[in-house]
Parts: structure tokens; C-alpha cells; sequence
């Protein structure tokens, strides 16, 4: 589907998995998306894999962004797309925060359709997202 087919706004689920704190990030992110018309759905700090995949089905979400800065990226991203898996949900997930490059084909092994680093762009994030809903989930 493109955008000029699509009738709704892209719905966006943003969270934070695990005991990771640091939210400035993912809230200046859910701010980017928000402005760019898509609605954002923020689920909070220190959510399991499985209370992501649950919000993600109630709220019908195109899109799971996940916010990483605390290295466990490689356990928690895959761990949800699993969740999501699990749920029957082909949902999409985008991952941002502080993930060293060698670590982003492992991620796309994993299941996740998009990875963002530090200094991206908010047409990077834009873009990343749209990139996700119209390749679907890997």
C-alpha cells in the first residue's frame, strides 16, 4: 500500500523493553513521528517483550519502535519480534538507540526490518518507519 492509498495514519507503538531508563530519546522520537501525522502510541519505560506484543495487538499498530541504549539489544529486540510472532502478528519492528554496526545484520537475522543509530535524522526515523510498513516484517 502506498501513502496516497492509505485512508488512516500510520499507527506507530513506541516503548522502552527492559530496565533500561534513558526516555528522552524515544519521546523526541514519538514527537518526530507525531509531527510527521503518524499516531503514536507510547507504551513506557521497563516493558517485557510480551506486554509490547500485547499493547501492539490491542492497539492495531502498523509499526513497533524500540528505543535500545542499555547493550541488551540483541537478546530484547529479538525477544519481541518473537512476542509478536507468537501473538500471530507480522508487525513490523524498528529498532533506534546505541547499536554498534556489526551488531545490525543481526538484528535484520532476528526479524527486525530497520535499525537506527545515534545522529539520525528525523527524516531518517520518518523514512525508516515508512520503509518497515511498506516492506512488511522480515
Amino acid at each position: 500500500m502506498t501513502d496516497g492509498q492509505r485512508t488512516t495514519a500510520l499507527r506507530v507503538l513506541v516503548a522502552k523493553v527492559g530496565l533500561d531508563g534513558h526516555d528522552r530519546g524515544v519521546k523526541v522520537v514519538a514527537r518526530i513521528l507525531r509531527d510527521a501525522g503518524m499516531e503514536v502510541i507510547y507504551a513506557g519505560l521497563r516493558q517485557t517483550p510480551a506486554m509490547t506484543a500485547a499493547v501492539a495487538a490491542q492497539e492495531d499498530v502498523d509499526v513497533v519502535g524500540l528505543s535500545m541504549h542499555n547493550g541488551a539489544h540483541l537478546t530484547l529486540a529479538p525477544a519481541v519480534v518473537s512476542a509478536l510472532r507468537q501473538a500471530g502478528l507480522d508487525t513490523a519492528v524498528v529498532v533506534g538507540g546505541i547499536v554498534p554496526d556489526v551488531d545490525i545484520p543481526l538484528l535484520q537475522q532476528a526479524g527486525v526490518a530497520e535499525v537506527l543509530g545515534p545522529g539520525a535524522s528525523n527524516d531518517d526515523v520518518i523514512d525508516a518507519v515508512r520503509r518497515a510498513v511498506h516492506t512488511g516484517a522480515h
